[in-house]
């Protein structure tokens, strides 16, 4: 059998437990960083359902406004025919009563 000298089994033995201490530290933050990665990844899923919904909210919004443009275009052109009526029958009765 080997002799071994008076600290050599000891050195050993911490040795060993720093490797180990090494690995479980290694384990240890690679735990936190999936565990800050899997936080990430969950407010950045949230965030996008609130922008999409934002989205959403603002198409809707945005096809309201263009409906009430189209029909605020439709009324301008019946109230300028109207107008337009009006202004031909005032020259009309002008007319008639200069003669």
């Amino acid at each position: 059998m080997l002799e071994q000298a008076p600290g050599e089994s000891h050195e050993k033995e911490l040795q060993m437990t720093t490797k180990l201490d090494e690995a479980k530290g290694l384990d240890e933050a690679k735990g936190k960083v999936n565990n800050a990665l899997s936080r990430l990844e969950k407010m950045i899923e949230q965030r996008l359902r609130e922008e999409t919904a934002r989205a959403d909210e603002l198409a809707a919004k945005l096809s309201a406004l263009e409906t009430q443009h189209e029909e605020l275009k439709r009324v301008a052109t019946d109230v300028e025919a109207r107008l337009e009526r009006a202004m031909t029958h005032i020259r009309s009765l002008l007319t008639a009563d200069q003669r």
